[in-house]
């Protein structure tokens, strides 16, 4: 009796997993190229949020959720946009938490998410074009639009008494994107930009770049790159020629490679990157534990985008993304009850028996006009060779 009892539950197990869906989520993220030091603490967030998912077993009556890691490389379209055909037609994934960097975020949405139908949430693509992509309803971003950033640059360094800057920024949608927004808005605040010139990300000598913001000059060098690439290059040039010695850092620049890189030579500097002090972030923390760097940019939003995605689709009952792309501002905004990391499971039964939530997450989460953050910031000033907080906002 007790080995029928046995075999009989052995049934109904195997048959409870074979019911049970596989979701696949792509990451799509760069792994190699100019943020490559930022991306493994991002990825790793949300595959946090995809393993709490998979282990409450509350997803779409038992689903498991897989994570499909692609490289974005940042920087190239081409391989970007490839990567992300892999992740659509090979792996038939049901959503993509990526793109990062704004250029190849872009060339997926319009080349691989759009006509594919795919939803796509994005933890760090920031480029104010974004905000009026053609979409169909498909692309989302848990971090705030640069038009947002500009001004917090902006407040910082008039809070600041800077007076004037030279700029530079990385030759790309997300640099010019960003530089634009914030010059306008530095000198409508009464700032001077001396100069505002792009930089190649690549090259060995920044020499001629900082000896051009050096002529023009400026109270402090504002330098919209890549803290793996050509914006470290600036730094160390400018540093070197004794050309500037205090910089204001955009969020492509803060990791701890700036720290690395630089130390205390760079003390006295400040910068800003999506951020927040709210209840989830620190809810957010405590879930990660030592694993993984919870404070590294975008590595919150990363979280928040991954779950976004999987909570849509439970408020769907689908994992087609037709059927869920319209969930993604619902579950993410009031009303209903409060969210925070750790609670997937909770809010996946709420949502099962058919109540609302109100998706705050790692990051205070407020999807506005396109689908994209509000936008709190983390303001921060070298100290000791340390990144630390000033301020949020």
């Amino acid at each position: 009796m007790k080995k029928l009892l046995t075999a009989t539950a052995a049934t109904a197990l195997m048959a409870g997993a074979a019911m049970a869906e596989e979701v696949k989520i792509g990451v799509i993220l760069g792994f190699t190229g100019p943020i490559e030091s930022l991306t493994p603490s991002m990825a790793d967030g949300a595959e946090l949020a995809m393993k709490e998912v998979s282990d409450s077993g509350m997803l779409l009556d038992g689903a498991t959720v897989t994570p499909v890691r692609a490289d974005s490389t940042c920087v190239d379209a081409g391989a970007a946009t490839a990567a992300a055909e892999r992740l659509v037609t090979s792996d038939k994934v049901d959503g993509i938490m990526g793109a990062d960097c704004s250029g190849v975020t872009g060339a997926i949405l319009s080349n691989v998410a759009v006509p594919n139908g795919i939803v796509m949430i994005s933890p760090s693509a920031t480029s104010p074009g974004l905000s009026t992509a053609e979409d169909n309803g498909l692309f989302f971003r848990t971090a705030p639009s640069d038009a947002r950033q500009g001004q917090v640059m902006t407040d910082i360094l008039i809070e600041e008494g800077i007076k004037s800057v030279a700029l530079t920024y990385t030759n790309n949608d997300y640099g010019k994107g960003l530089a634009d927004s914030f010059q306008q808005a530095f000198e409508a605040a009464g700032g001077e930009v001396t100069i505002s010139a792009a930089h190649e990300d690549g090259k060995a000598d920044y020499s001629a770049e900082v000896g051009a913001l050096a002529a023009a000059g400026g109270d402090r060098l504002v330098v919209a790159g890549y803290v793996d690439q050509g914006g470290s290059g600036i730094v160390r040039a400018a540093i070197d020629s004794g050309a500037f010695d205090t910089f204001h850092f955009p969020d492509g620049m803060i990791g701890t490679k700036l720290e690395e890189n630089f130390g205390s030579e760079i003390d006295g500097s400040t910068g800003q990157h999506p951020g927040t002090d709210s209840p989830g972030v620190a809810k957010f923390n405590e879930l990660v534990g030592d694993a993984f760097d919870s404070t590294s940019p975008f590595t919150p939003e990363s979280y928040d985008a991954a779950a976004l995605i999987m909570l849509a689709m439970q408020a769907a009952g689908s994992k087609n993304s037709a059927d869920y792309k319209e969930k993604v501002m619902e579950v993410a905004n009031a009303p209903g009850e409060k969210i925070y990391p750790g609670e997937l499971g909770k809010a996946l039964q709420i949502l099962k028996d058919g109540g609302d939530i109100d998706y705050v997450g790692a990051t205070a989460v407020e999807l506005i006009g396109p689908g994209e953050s509000a936008g709190n910031y983390r303001q921060i000033v070298v100290e000791g060779g340390k990144i630390t907080t000033a301020k949020y906002r």
